[in-house]
């Protein structure tokens, strides 16, 4: 490897259902190191097995895969640094985390429960309200810093559960510089003395990302600025191990926020404003509960990416609309905004529809079929094809196309005779009698039923605008589709002679 070769990573927890902040994560990774010809690393962050849920991990690949981020390194596809699962990296860590409590860095706590929340309790103040395991308590707990070493070995020696803390320094800024946010510092005073190394001997999130992302050389940290309180632990345990020198660049994306602005987009706004939160399907497994995603409400993965890269980061140019391989190109960094990004989902569907509009017919039809079946519609491939370019721009959502289409597949489940009962009168009906009648010796294609159409109502001295209204209502349900005409030759003699015999019925009933 390349002493200057980019590699970034990501690196969920396998507990649910991807939110659309990791995927945006995940693809501004991919796209600063696809620029840089640099390398995309996927690890699972499995320390918390009490988390740990059954086929997330597999739906998470499965998430990237759809959306054409597929990583270089993971621990489906391997790498140079495996394991790629910090579950089965568990011995790399305990011996960085004794290192550090030799050092004088970190330390044994043996607290219980209980202890942890009698201290809460007793040093609770209207200055400390929330009291915290940090330089102030730590003197009073049952610790290797408050103990002697006599009583800490035996403690040990008597295999009693401990957990491996920081020792966060007083009175310390740590500075650092981010790629978004420029100068960033932090007062240690301030930070509790976080766990490093639990109970079970697996690593917390702050110590595994540490000693991962140095043995696998990752060169860029990019996360959710929610990690930025975390960030001097982190910097201080890259200098207590000596490797400040390969610590990576650090950017904190900002947050995609709520509709409104007010606060991070979770799940319960896409429950209660009714739009995805998560790339594809999620059921959970213990409640049963099953979150759409993206993908099955009828997004193409490229629009989706587009949307998610307009979050929070712009060309500068004015373009909107970009395909994965230019983005890659366009992106930059310093482009990336500081402020969280407002979702919005009727601009989410806009994206997908300008990509629609976009995209392959035939590449369409296979799309859209599986919403046609769920429907129970079955349409030939070949009258899919021509119906496709028809009703494409009406659409913003693959599912869109079955509200859009499917009367040229099924008679309309309801006609809206309402519509034009006001103005139908008994020249209208025998109009349309005399004109399905004469169809039966036409020529079946858009400009010979047209010019039939004008030519009767001219001869019945009818305004043929007015009766534009009443054929399509009469075809398709109500007062939407494309060019009438164009339906009429695509569903055929007999689906247009017999709809229209039913209308009538219908409206004369």
């Amino acid at each position: 490897m390349s002493d200057n070769q980019v590699r970034v990573r990501f690196a969920p927890s396998p507990t649910g259902g991807l939110h659309i902040g990791g995927v945006r994560t995940v693809l501004f990774n991919y796209l600063f190191a696809k620029k840089q010809g640099g390398t995309f690393v996927l690890r699972i962050e499995d320390t918390d097995q009490s988390r740990f849920v059954a086929g997330a991990e597999q739906y998470i690949f499965d998430c990237l895969d759809w959306c054409g981020l597929s990583p270089d390194e993971s621990p489906r596809d391997g790498g140079p640094y495996p394991p790629y699962r910090q579950s089965e990296r568990k011995d790399m860590y305990c011996k960085y985390a004794e290192q550090l409590v030799a050092q004088g860095n970190a330390y044994y706590a043996f607290d219980t429960p209980e202890e942890l929340e009698q201290m809460r309790q007793q040093y609770k103040s209207a200055e400390n309200p929330a009291p915290q395991y940090d330089s102030r308590t730590r003197m009073h707990m049952r610790n290797s810093l408050a103990l002697d070493a006599d009583t800490t070995r035996q403690l040990l020696d008597a295999d009693t559960p401990y957990v491996i803390r920081i020792r966060m320094p007083e009175n310390e800024t740590v500075h650092f510089t981010d790629m978004i946010r420029g100068a960033i510092t932090h007062e240690t005073n301030v930070v509790d003395d976080k766990v490093l190394l639990k109970r079970d001997g697996m690593p917390t999130y702050h110590l595994a990302v540490v000693v991962d992302d140095y043995l696998m050389h990752i060169t860029h940290a990019f996360r959710g600025e929610e990690w930025l309180p975390s960030a001097p632990v982190h910097i201080l345990l890259w200098k207590y191990l000596g490797w400040e020198s390969a610590m990576p660049q650090w950017a904190h994306l900002p947050l995609i926020l709520k509709p409104d602005g007010n606060g991070k987009l979770s799940k319960r706004d896409g429950d209660r404003l009714g739009f995805p939160v998560f790339a594809m399907d999620w059921t959970d497994p213990k409640s049963g509960e099953l979150a759409t995603g993206f993908r099955e409400r009828g997004f193409l993965p490229e629009a989706f990416l587009n949307m998610l890269a307009m979050l929070g980061w712009n060309p500068g140019t004015g373009q909107e609309i970009f395909t994965l391989e230019e983005l890659v190109q366009q992106f930059s960094m310093d482009r990336v905004h500081k402020n969280g990004a407002k979702f919005d989902y009727e601009k989410a569907k806009w994206f997908n529809q300008q990509h629609l509009m976009r995209t392959d017919d035939a590449r369409l039809a296979e799309l859209v079929l599986p919403f046609f079946h769920k429907e129970k519609l079955f349409p030939e491939q070949d009258l899919l094809l021509k119906v496709i370019p028809l009703i494409k721009e009406r659409c913003h959502l693959l599912q869109d196309f079955v509200a859009q289409g499917r009367f040229f597949f099924a008679d309309p489940l309801e006609i809206d005779t309402a519509a034009i009962q006001a103005k139908w009168t008994p020249e209208t009906e025998t109009f349309f009698k005399a004109w399905i009648s004469e169809a039966d010796h036409l020529q079946w294609d858009h400009d010979t039923l047209e010019q039939s159409f004008s030519d009767l109502a001219a001869k019945m001295n009818l305004k043929k605008g007015s009766l534009m209204l009443p054929l399509r209502i009469l075809l398709v349900g109500g007062k939407f589709g494309p060019g009438v005409f164009d339906i009429a030759a695509l569903i055929g003699k007999e689906a247009t002679q017999s709809r229209i015999r039913k209308g009538l019925d219908l409206l004369t009933s």
